[in-house]
């Protein structure tokens, strides 16, 4: 395999644990005896894990750098992965999901940091493809516990099981990467808080709108189609297999986008795509309808964080690691926000119209794109002044 294969199958395999989790959340409801807001508060503890360990994940990259994470956090996001099955409580479901958010998150910067650096060594582009591949395992992920539910085996010992076969197939894989040439991915954090430049918080922003939308729906798709369709378990899992093999999908073709379309003006088109998806949720009038709906979400939803990533390495500021650390923070504000303002007003308006405050963040979305452009234009425009500092020194 080469480099860009590994990297792209240690995304694919990371969320496949996730992505089983998901399909189980209306049955731990039921379960739990929760109602909707209560729901909602137990889901916050992922999201409330994430944006706590990323205040010092930027340091850790930067310590122990991207290889050494990915070896590390993998098996004990794994671990973590099975404490939700284990919950018998409202607040003990929210302590399993912060440990979750907490892990993976340190998990994923790694991985990030990994495509970007490769980007960056290579100058080939594979970051959409690699969160393709991570879109992928996510249904993957989805099918595999949507399967389960359906045919009500214990979730606990799937996830066992899955915990133990990821392991085992991704640990040579990291093992066989390169580590980085001394001293580029161990820069030393400044310490003392630091305002982001204004074009990396266009760009967090930019990507806020959009992944409030994705984890919106990992949280509450299947309990949309459940409410509004009395669907069964297995039909609400496929919702999110359906938005996660869309969203998948246009990833994989993402790289080559890039290179036909400005980053900006790609990410205003695809916003635009979003919001038609969420006009199909408003206005389906069944279950099919619905998952169109989804899968065309799906597909607007699908770049704004790969785009984000470069954007982000790419602007003034920290290192690159810092930088996607503050972009994973504040994007992750999205993940915060959905269940804590769609779950109260699914309880007072239903759960279609809980979805629709989505509108306004896809919105926020295709107002600020346009930095992904001038992030762009920023990283172009040092490498030109390298090359020319270079070439004015070979002259001297």
């Amino acid at each position: 395999m080469t480099e860009a294969q590994r990297i792209c199958l240690i995304f694919y395999l990371q969320p496949i644990a996730l992505g089983a989790w998901l399909p189980h959340i209306p049955g731990v409801q039921t379960t739990l005896g929760l109602t909707n807001s209560e729901l909602a508060i137990a889901l916050v503890g992922a999201p409330v894990g994430t944006l706590t360990t990323l205040m010092i994940a930027g340091r850790i990259a930067g310590w122990i750098g991207a290889k050494r994470i990915t070896l590390i956090f993998y098996p004990v996001f794994l671990l973590a992965m099975l404490l939700p099955f284990m919950a018998t409580t409202q607040w003990l479901l929210m302590a399993a999901l912060a440990l979750v958010g907490g892990s993976m998150s340190i998990l994923e910067l790694g991985l990030n940091v990994l495509a970007d650096d490769y980007e960056t060594r290579t100058h080939h582009k594979i970051m959409s493809r690699a969160h393709g591949c991570w879109s992928f395992g996510l249904l993957s992920g989805t099918l595999i516990g949507s399967a389960v539910a359906g045919l009500a085996l214990s979730p606990l010992l799937a996830g066992i099981a899955i915990a133990i076969l990821v392991q085992a197939l991704v640990l040579p894989v990291i093992l066989r990467l390169p580590l980085p040439p001394e001293g580029q991915s161990a820069k030393p954090e400044q310490r003392g808080f630091r305002l982001p430049h204004p074009v990396l918080l266009g760009v967090c922003f930019f990507t806020f709108g959009t992944t409030l939308v994705e984890g919106a729906v990992a949280d509450w798709a299947a309990v949309y189609l459940r409410d509004a369709f009395a669907a069964n378990p297995g039909l609400a899992g496929l919702g999110i297999s359906i938005f996660s093999l869309c969203l998948a999908s246009t990833r994989l073709m993402g790289d080559r986008l890039r290179q036909v379309a400005a980053p900006g003006r790609l990410g205003q088109v695809l916003a635009l795509i979003g919001l038609i998806g969420l006009s199909l949720i408003w206005l389906a009038p069944n279950a099919p309808i619905a998952l169109i709906g989804l899968g065309v979400l799906g597909s607007g939803a699908a770049l704004a964080f790969p785009l984000g990533v470069t954007a982000a390495s790419a602007a003034p500021g920290g290192s690159a690691a810092s930088n996607v650390a503050v972009l994973s923070f504040v994007a992750l504000l999205g993940f915060l926000v959905g269940p804590l303002t769609i779950g109260p007003l699914a309880d007072a308006f239903g759960i279609r119209a809980a979805l629709m405050v989505l509108a306004p963040m896809i919105g926020i979305s295709l107002l600020l794109a346009p930095c992904l452009t001038r992030s762009e234009a920023t990283r172009a425009n040092r490498t030109a002044a390298s090359s020319v500092t270079a070439a004015r020194g070979e002259v001297l």
